[in-house]
């Protein structure tokens, strides 16, 4: 009885192993042997299904709303536009965070962000930039890998569960765009107004 229950155990185990192995190989497979082109090509498809262009991309205002214009697809906030004055209260107070008109910049807890230049120009987009940065940057939440965090709306807690075939993917594709010169403004701290309320608000409350 006793032996039997070896053989079986040592079966079960084996067909474990078989089958683990197995899956091993299938995703190996399916990591290996694409080219640069298929590489974009995924890339592409992850960029748009993730709705990068949703905040990365200025707007063309239509009757249906905002739709990504196709001549600076992914060159992030125009250094152009300038946000409008707005109460910095409805932030505070009424917890809200505040789009521009084109979604590609937001006001929050966290100050003013403003969505980065994607295209592969070598001064104001990632043209400069290494594989290993755009991962470390995506991976770690930080401005070229290892700088200052990168702020919301950028989900990049959900997107650092890309997988490295991905993340490469993603990479190869924003390399392929045309390169726009566009230097997309560094984030603003909150508004020393916002820092007083919430002071104040502190000190009433006494937290």
């Amino acid at each position: 009885m006793i032996k039997k229950i070896i053989i079986s155990a040592v079966s079960i185990m084996f067909i474990v192993i078989v089958i683990s192995l197995a899956m091993s190989c299938s995703k190996q497979d399916s990591y290996k042997e694409m080219t640069e082109t298929q590489m974009a090509i995924h890339g592409k498809y992850l960029v748009y299904v993730a709705g990068c262009n949703d905040c990365h991309s200025p707007k063309i205002m239509t009757s249906m709303g905002p739709v990504p214009d196709s001549t600076k697809l992914l060159s992030g906030h125009s250094s152009k536009d300038k946000l409008p004055e707005f109460d910095w209260k409805l932030i505070s107070d009424k917890h809200l965070i505040i789009f521009s008109g084109d979604l590609t910049a937001c006001a929050g807890p966290w100050g003013i962000s403003y969505a980065a230049n994607l295209t592969s120009d070598a001064e104001t987009g990632l043209g400069a930039w290494t594989k290993d940065m755009f991962f470390n940057a995506i991976r770690n939440g930080k401005h070229l890998g290892i700088g200052r965090p990168i702020l919301p709306p950028m989900p990049w807690m959900e997107f650092k569960g890309f997988t490295d075939q991905d993340l490469g993917s993603i990479y190869a594709y924003l390399k392929t765009l045309q390169p726009i010169k566009n230097k997309v403004s560094d984030p603003e701290p909150p508004r020393k107004s916002l820092l007083l309320m919430i002071l104040r608000k502190r000190q009433a409350t006494g937290l």
